[in-house]
């Protein structure tokens, strides 16, 4: 975490660990706000990766699942990164900004993706650098955020995946990202001093909070987050990517992109992810396995995805299954004896994923 913006947000209350925000000394409150109320949440558990110079898009446009060139000044996307075999190595927020595209991901991965990366830039006119202390990323969430965003920048996206360049002086710049999710949701970044005024400007009225409650909103939009526990473990469709606008069919070759494809079309998909809550004992973490006692002996029935306490009681989790179990039999945690899972409905924008 870059140390100005460290220190700020202690003073504001910060409590830190592991290099970014655990909480800000009311974490029941705060993962209470993720529910039902107006947040504002520092993003340094997130790390950037900034890929400049004149070859950026092509070069990045024959590594990742989504169509690069449809990242834009005014919109965004997500997308995975994949081995030769389609496996997803990390999954990634890309965007736009002062002439350079950033990959935003854990930063539990940014330095082994960033090196792997590296090694395929070749010929290419392309640098790849960790920009995660360049600038500084908030999250703002609630029913009042997009009010509360055109008041102090003069307009917000209205659409999932919409960007605003917001101007705030002759020099310098707002990016301002509407997330998916059922209740509005907003990524800002910009440069620290701009960043502080933002935090500042939103008030009292959204509680500030640590990475937790952000990760539990990412988890009920339904947004797959790869983790060094779940690198290499699922194809891109098995974390629903195709429903959140994360592969390109018609893009043309990338990494990994032969396997996507024929499972695209061969249309034979048996694993895919889901939404459940479960009341487990121990802390829930990816890469966790499933058992059901449908499944057959010799094949696990999944695994899970993500996972983050919730303010009703247990935990929320994502979790990659296979579909005839979880749909016509039961999931559960670890083995036979393991908590079961209680399947959520997705929400993707018109489409419900039961």
């Amino acid at each position: 975490m870059n140390a100005e913006w460290s220190a700020f947000l202690q003073q504001a209350g910060a409590v830190p660990a592991a290099g970014r925000v655990s909480h800000f000394d009311r974490p029941e409150s705060e993962l209470r706000a993720a529910l039902d109320g107006n947040l504002r949440c520092d993003l340094s558990h997130l790390g950037l990766i900034a890929a400049a110079d004149s070859d950026n898009e092509s070069f990045l446009q024959g590594q990742l699942t989504c169509d690069v060139r449809q990242v834009t000044l005014e919109r965004s996307l997500i997308g995975a990164y994949c081995n030769p075999k389609g496996r997803a190595l990390a999954s990634f927020r890309l965007f736009r900004r002062d002439g350079a595209l950033y990959l935003e991901l854990p930063g539990e991965l940014l330095e082994s993706t960033l090196a792997r990366l590296r090694r395929y830039l070749l010929r290419a006119r392309a640098t790849l650098t960790d920009a995660s202390d360049a600038q500084v990323g908030i999250g703002v969430a609630g029913p009042n955020a997009t009010a509360r965003l055109t008041e102090i920048l003069g307009k917000a996206p209205a659409v999932v995946n919409e960007v605003i360049q917001a101007t705030v002086s002759e020099s310098t710049s707002i990016t301002l990202i509407r997330l998916p999710g059922p209740t509005p949701r907003f990524e800002l970044h910009g440069a620290i001093r701009e960043m502080r005024t933002m935090w500042e400007a939103l008030g009292s009225a959204f509680v500030p909070v640590g990475a937790e409650p952000w990760r539990l909103l990412d988890i009920l939009a339904g947004i797959p987050t790869i983790y060094p526990e779940t690198a290499e473990a699922f194809v891109p469709q098995m974390l629903n990517l195709q429903l959140l606008e994360g592969i390109s069919f018609q893009k043309g070759c990338y990494t990994g992109q032969e396997v996507v494809a024929r499972t695209h079309h061969l249309g034979k998909l048996k694993r895919r992810m889901y939404l459940a809550r479960v009341d487990s004992p121990s802390p829930p973490r990816p890469g966790d396995p499933l058992f059901s006692p449908q499944s057959d002996a010799s094949q696990s029935a999944g695994r899970l995805v993500d996972a983050a306490r919730h303010p009703d009681g247990g935990y929320a989790v994502l979790a990659v299954a296979l579909i005839e179990c979880a749909e016509h039999g039961m999931l559960q945690m670890g083995d036979a004896s393991g908590p079961a899972l209680q399947l959520q409905p997705l929400h993707y924008g018109r489409e419900v994923v039961a």
